[in-house]
């Protein structure tokens, strides 16, 4: 558990009079900095192409999270074989919905956060990613905290991809952090288990996820801590009952 101690100000000059700064006296938790519990997180698999590069990414992306402490669960498409989206879980009648969904569902709302690992396909975040997170609620989603991470095979390494990922996930109510990782001309900087390529600086990449990841572990943290307090749903429950959403079912 962090904290800062507010008796230990020091004064640092500005530019008219004085500011106060913090000292911060921190204790020991998981993660190694005082700063992060373990969280429950899923990461979300952007590609659905043969021998797509996204493997290569979310390898390495698991292996740091896990290295970090954290709980990860892969949430791949082709694995689960998801249907084309035709209507979102929430309006089948109760129980009516396929048991792929309904076991999402689940593994959705008890996560603490979500890293999401996406090309960019015509300047937008892929197609696969849509139709995985389009089938659930923003209920599902909400009162977490998320990371974005963009690939490309070319120079500019999915970043359109990540800016529109930006209000998708916030709209959601899982806020991305500020932090993007992002890898332009992937194939030159992963192998295929996602281990660094002969050449790559090793650190300069890990630096990157470390920021990305540890901004994802300070509000994740947060967020985790608080709605073990107070319940979210207490103040802002969804728009619309469940019920009210239900499509009829065709003869």
């Amino acid at each position: 558990m962090a904290f800062v101690s507010l008796s230990k100000l020091v004064r640092s000059p500005g530019l008219r009079g004085l500011r106060y700064c913090t000292r911060r006296a921190v204790s020991s938790s998981a993660g190694g900095d005082g700063s992060n519990l373990s969280l429950k997180l899923l990461v979300f698999l952007g590609s659905t192409r043969p021998n797509r590069m996204c493997a290569r990414v979310s390898s390495y992306v698991v292996r740091t999270l896990e290295q970090r402490g954290h709980q990860v669960e892969v949430v791949d498409p082709v694995e689960l074989d998801l249907p084309l989206l035709r209507q979102p879980v929430f309006a089948y009648p109760p129980g009516k919905a396929p048991k792929v969904l309904l076991e999402l569902e689940e593994k959705i709302k008890a996560a603490d956060g979500y890293v999401i690992v996406s090309p960019e396909y015509n300047h937008s975040f892929s197609p696969a990613i849509g139709n995985t997170l389009g089938h659930f609620g923003g209920s599902c989603f909400a009162f977490k905290s998320s990371s974005i991470v963009t690939y490309s095979i070319g120079q500019f390494a999915g970043i359109r991809a990540a800016m529109s990922l930006r209000p998708f996930l916030s709209e959601l109510g899982c806020l991305p952090v500020s932090a993007i990782f992002s890898i332009a001309k992937v194939g030159e900087v992963f192998n295929p288990d996602g281990s660094f390529k002969d050449g790559q600086d090793d650190k300069r990449w890990d630096g990157y996820a470390a920021k990305c990841f540890g901004q994802l572990e300070w509000v994740g943290s947060a967020f985790k801590k608080h709605r073990q307090v107070v319940d979210p749903f207490s103040s802002s429950p969804p728009n619309v009952k469940m019920e009210d959403r239900y499509m009829p079912e065709s003869e």
